[in-house]
């Protein structure tokens, strides 16, 4: 019995220690679920770099709540962030930061700068929310990251910020220091040419440097270059920064504002951390602008007077704050309100002179109150130093000598006091110069036109142009003037077929004819002579489509005019071949038949807009593709537009409203006069009947009366009886 007994309790124990194993386990591989769902990633960066180890966070329903981030390597903890405050190990201190709202990581990301050979190791992220229950999700992330070891340099410097004064240090610890040499540079210079540095720098043994004591001028980036015998270099860097109370680095003793006229009084300060607030004092009392009409705060602190008036003057003080406090007020500016200067003599706005000839220019200012002369300064306005040896200057009047071309141009007074500066215009023209020689031709044809265009010489009115022209093999030259001032560009027709010919351009004004361009030479299109080509190309031409050579760009066909309340809408199709060397398209329109060019276009959609085009007149319109390549253009089959006469037309819609004006006016006094006959006679008929009524009644009364008295008798007659 007591052997029974205890085999029931071996087999109940086997059992109960069978069921722990299995609680045990499953506990095991939920824990390290929880831990590492994630597969770990591998990393690799170099000695002196940074890189970024990316943390997610899966908030329980998707929605944010206090979390807790722990960063740990190799099962050590060096980091902690909660609530905006971190802890960091002294080994990753200042290299070891939160990436903070980065649209590629997680909200527990770090990231890591200024990398050690020592960072080599196994990185794991932990997240967990400290006010719920259970605290911890599936929430982390395992590196490995491996440091790829610089043959120079150990341990980089790190970025450093300190206040002024304190000590800087930056590590750069040499991996042989018997046989390799470090040097410094800050912002790309060496330190011992940085004389600001050469007395409180000091570079230790192992190639770290120090900086002793540390001036807000130290701001920037220090580099790190290690470089051995055998010529190897190796190169880390690390940023300093400075902080420092607001202080003020200038103050002049005197501010001139000018009467009337809006300034703006500065406080020149500098501030790390940036300001936050500054004070102004007029006369030992505080000067708030919120108080004075017409003052206002800039963004940088200035005090800004919209008109200034003499209540501004006086003793001004500023003080700039930061986090870290200030520095003290500055210096006693005082303010000083000016008139600013007048012109007594201005010149005139424009002068022509003839070349050769010598330009006087008076110029003469004085001050509001009389009593000194401001400077006056005379200068070109493009920026152009004046004539050395050909100018003079008496007072304020300017002399220019020997006019020559280069003189023409506007010329500036500048008259100058302690106030304001104010200015005066004059141009100066040139006589009898004749226009220079166009410039830059281009060209593109069809089998018997070549259209060539140019660029002026330099624009001024009234110029026009002439192109010459003729074959290679011919003597003599032929002329095209071109009408149209505006337009830099003419088309020669009626040309030989597979030719080349060659066009000079001049430009021509009032004052006489300028130089020739630069002699231009193009060839015409050769003529299709293929027989079997001619049903193809008919085809096209009855489908308004022109054929471009084989390879290149092809033409615009189909080109249609519609007619609208704005004018006329051009519409193409866009070219079979070459579509992809396509810059854009050129229209352009002649009036016939004198084929004179009246405008060009240019456009990127297969549509134009025509306005205001002559009434009563034919014109020829041509739509060009212009390619990419050298200048390509290729043209169109040509369309004519008859636009007809508006004028019969208007004049029939005035002829009709007039007519139908007259007759309602017609119809109104028909009715009017209507209308009062119709009264008139109402008014005759009403007259009539009273009258009758009037006869009658009077009728009645008299043989009332005669049967009265007819009455008495008879009473008498019988009285007497």
């Amino acid at each position: 019995m007591p052997a029974k007994r205890s085999r029931t309790f071996r087999q109940s124990g086997s059992a109960l220690l069978s069921l722990l194993a299995i609680i045990f386990l499953m506990n095991i591989s939920c824990t390290s679920g929880a831990r590492d769902h994630r597969r770990p990633s591998n990393l690799e960066a170099k000695v002196g770099s940074h890189v970024v180890f990316n943390c997610n966070i899966d908030f329980p329903f998707d929605a944010p709540i206090p979390y807790l981030v722990h960063w740990s390597k190799d099962s050590k903890k060096i980091f902690t962030w909660y609530e905006q405050e971190t802890s960091t190990n002294e080994l990753f201190n200042g290299r070891l930061h939160l990436v903070e709202n980065h649209p590629e990581f997680g909200r527990a990301s770090v990231n890591l700068t200024a990398i050690r050979e020592s960072d080599q190791g196994w990185y794991h992220c932990q997240v967990s929310f400290p006010n719920r229950s259970p605290s911890v999700r599936n929430n982390g992330t395992a590196y490995h990251l491996a440091v790829q070891g610089g043959s120079l340099i150990r341990i980089p410097p790190v970025n450093q910020t300190i206040q002024e004064g304190q000590t800087a240090f930056f590590h750069c610890v040499k991996k042989n220091p018997e046989n390799s040499q470090a040097s410094w540079y800050k912002d790309g210079v060496l330190l011992q040419e940085v004389q600001d540095l050469v007395r409180r720098f000091y570079t230790g043994p192992d190639g770290s440097l120090s900086i002793d004591p540390t001036m807000m001028s130290d701001l920037g980036e220090y580099e790190c270059k290690v470089r051995n015998s055998e010529g190897e270099l190796q190169t880390a860097k690390a940023f300093l920064n400075i902080q420092y109370k607001a202080k003020v680095i200038y103050a002049p003793p005197e501010v001139f504002l000018p009467y009337g006229q809006p300034a703006v009084l500065d406080c020149h300060f500098r501030a790390n951390p940036p300001l936050k607030n500054l004070r102004w004092e007029k006369d030992g009392l505080l000067f708030d602008s919120y108080n004075v009409p017409g003052v206002f705060y800039k963004m940088n602190g200035s005090l800004f007077f919209a008109k200034v008036d003499e209540n501004h003057a006086g003793s001004y003080t500023c003080t700039p704050y930061n986090d870290l406090g200030t520095d003290g007020p500055s210096p006693v500016i005082s303010v000083i309100v000016l008139r600013p200067p007048i012109f007594s003599v201005t010149p005139k706005a424009i002068y022509i002179q003839k070349l050769g000839e010598a330009a006087e220019l008076p110029c003469e200012a004085i001050d509001r109150d009389g009593n000194n002369r401001p400077s006056i300064v005379w200068s070109r306005k493009d920026g152009e130093p004046l004539p050395a040896d050909r100018f003079s200057l008496s007072g304020g009047n300017l002399t220019i000598t020997g006019l020559v071309e280069g003189d023409r141009g506007i010329y500036e007074c500048s008259a100058t006091n302690e106030a304001a500066t104010i200015t005066a215009e004059a141009e100066l023209m040139i006589e009898n110069i004749a226009p220079r020689a166009p410039y830059n031709l281009t060209a593109n044809s069809t089998e018997t036109c070549i259209t060539i265009r140019w660029q002026p010489g330099y624009l001024r009115p009234n110029l026009e142009y002439t192109v010459w022209y003729r074959l290679m093999e011919a003597p003599e030259w032929r002329t095209l003037r071109v009408l149209d001032k505006k337009v830099m560009e003419a088309t020669v027709q009626h040309l030989q077929p597979g030719k080349e010919y060659e066009f000079m351009v001049l430009s021509q004004d009032k004052y006489g004819d300028g130089m020739f361009s630069k002699q231009f030479r193009f060839q015409t299109l050769p003529s299709p002579i293929r027989a079997d080509d001619f049903d193809a190309q008919q085809l096209q031409h009855d489908l308004g489509q022109v054929t471009a050579p084989a390879g290149g760009l092809g033409a615009p066909w189909n080109l249609t005019a519609i007619s609208n309340q704005q004018g006329w809408l051009l519409h193409w199709e866009h070219p079979v071949q070459g579509l992809e060397g396509l810059r854009l398209y050129a229209v352009r329109w002649w009036k016939e038949p004198e084929h004179f060019l009246i405008g060009h276009a240019e456009t990127f959609d297969n549509y134009y807009q025509l306005r205001h085009l002559k009434e009563d007149t034919l014109f020829k319109v041509q739509v060009l593709a212009v390619g990419t390549e050298m200048q390509q253009s290729v043209p169109s089959h040509e369309l004519l537009i008859d636009v007809p006469s508006q004028r019969k037309v208007r004049a029939l819609i005035i002829g009709s409203s007039v007519g139908v004006i007259f007759l309602l006016c017609a119809l109104c006094a028909f009715l009017y006069v209507k209308r009062s006959c119709l009264r008139h006679l109402f008014a005759k008929d009403s007259s009539a009947g009273e009258d009758e009524d009037t006869a009658e009644s009077g009728d009645c009364d008299s043989d009332e009366q005669d049967h009265r008295e007819r009455d008495r008798d008879s009473i008498k007659i019988r009285q007497s009886t």
